[in-house]
């Protein structure tokens, strides 16, 4: 069975994904309380008493808010490297010793019939990392939370069938915004999130001739809205003679709607 997918929810405000194969059930991130998870499950005919293991990027709370709740509540396994448990402690409660597992940046780690590749970002926390599926020839890359875009992060990305990838703000509505100015700096910062300008030069360097899909992620509930970055994203690769809607589709993501279940 091929790959199934869903961006259950991305945003400023809670961040969480799920894939699927044949043997394997993983969800990304729990940035949600353990009902708006249950309910998300709901959207896409799943549950989460049936996830195989949850995968940590980093310890901000728009990425683990209801982790210690269904971690304890349905016997997950959670996989983060070690800098990120330890930075977790005291923010998702006791997880018992057994349901605890160390996922190392850089590595590829096999569960089952689905390979997982984690990868360093540039965000300010303690060891942010993301993954890149990998499942019978077919590659997805998950990559939100950071900075910029480096060519060590392109070459690990690159040519995927699909791409869930930031396009956190429009820097003009972020610098005109309500936003205290250290809060802008830091979002502004190599250590915060990609405009949706930067998110379209990082995607014409790493498209490539297998790419389906790109869901554009974690946009700013107050600096971006959809329409604002799928078309600034799409200029930015007809400049550079990529044809959104051609070849691949740009896709929406959504803070509390969950998208379609589907194949890679």
């Amino acid at each position: 069975m091929a790959m199934q997918f869903s961006v259950l929810a991305s945003g400023s405000t809670g961040n969480a994904f799920y894939i699927e194969t044949e043997r394997q059930r993983l969800l990304v991130d729990a940035g949600l309380s353990g009902k708006q998870l249950e309910q998300l499950f709901a959207q896409i005919d799943r549950q989460l008493q049936d996830i195989t293991a949850v995968l940590v990027t980093h310890e901000h709370s728009d990425h683990i808010k209801g982790l210690g709740v269904i971690a304890r509540k349905y016997r997950l396994p959670i996989y983060a490297n070690e800098k990120t448990w330890k930075a977790m402690e005291g923010m998702i409660g006791e997880i018992p010793t057994e349901q605890k597992f160390i996922f190392p940046l850089g590595k590829v780690q096999s569960f089952d019939d689905l390979d997982v590749e984690s990868f360093g970002v540039s965000h300010d926390a303690a060891e942010p990392m993301f993954y890149v599926f990998h499942h019978e020839g077919k590659k997805l890359a998950l990559i939100t939370d950071t900075g910029y875009v480096s060519d060590r992060m392109k070459g690990t990305i690159e040519n995927a069938d699909v791409f869930i990838f930031e396009s956190n703000h429009d820097i003009e509505m972020l610098r005109m915004g309500k936003y205290p100015w250290n809060v802008k700096r830091r979002i502004l910062s190599d250590v915060g999130h990609i405009s949706n300008e930067e998110a379209g030069m990082a995607l014409a360097d790493v498209i490539g001739d297998r790419t389906k899909r790109i869901y554009l992620a974690h946009l700013s509930q107050d600096n971006n809205i959809k329409e604002l970055a799928r078309m600034t994203v799409a200029q930015v690769l007809a400049n550079k003679g990529l044809e959104a809607g051609g070849q691949f589709d740009l896709c929406d993501t959504d803070p509390k709607k969950a998208t379609a279940l589907v194949y890679v």
